[in-house]
């Protein structure tokens, strides 16, 4: 996407077609949850594993990692941003937010949605957001950069590839059932 014919647009509730061109275009995005008390969380996100479904509705394939925060925040409050910033020598930051929904590999919408994304290993769940307001604004802080690699590609996903079910589910149980303020995050039936 050419960036350098971007202009602000006032707040919206649902994306325009040059806002999902731009997010399209980003190799990375940040998702921030939080309860109404404890941690706030905030987690960059990367790969192939956004896909933005219309105007009002963005899924995304959450991969196994060290924590399981946003799985645990939405199943209390579904209030969630995607943010996107642009490396590139425009200026953006384009913020979406709305209400998101946990689908995990057990739920019937997991046939219908995890199809959407390249078979990684470590897939955990799909959030299903159903946006409400789309906010773009100045990046003047954000650096200019190019993405070399992409670790999660070499990294991340190798890791979890490698992996049994019975290794995955143990390291789920270890590290992802839970957040850091020992809310459950529903990875197993409950």
């Amino acid at each position: 996407m050419d960036t350098t014919k971007w202009q602000r647009k006032p707040p919206a509730a649902t994306l325009s077609d040059h806002r999902i061109e731009f997010i399209e275009a980003q190799p990375m995005f940040m998702v921030a949850t939080a309860t109404a008390e404890g941690t706030v969380n905030m987690s960059p996100k990367g790969m192939d594993t956004l896909r933005v479904l219309g105007d009002d509705r963005i899924v995304w394939l959450n991969l196994s990692g060290s924590g399981n925060e946003t799985a645990a925040h939405v199943a209390v409050n579904p209030r969630m941003t995607l943010m996107w910033m642009s490396f590139g020598t425009t200026p953006i930051i384009l913020r979406a937010y709305g209400t998101a929904t946990v689908v995990h590999p057990r739920d019937e919408a997991w046939a219908e949605l995890a199809p959407l994304f390249p078979d990684f290993g470590g897939s955990r769940q799909v959030f299903d957001m159903h946006v409400d307001r789309v906010a773009d604004s100045c990046g003047t802080g954000v650096p200019t950069m190019t993405v070399e690699a992409d670790r999660g590609l070499t990294e991340l996903e190798p890791f979890y590839k490698k992996m049994s079910d019975e290794q995955m589910h143990g390291f789920w149980e270890r590290k992802n059932s839970t957040s850091i303020d020992g809310l459950p995050t529903h990875i197993f039936e409950s």
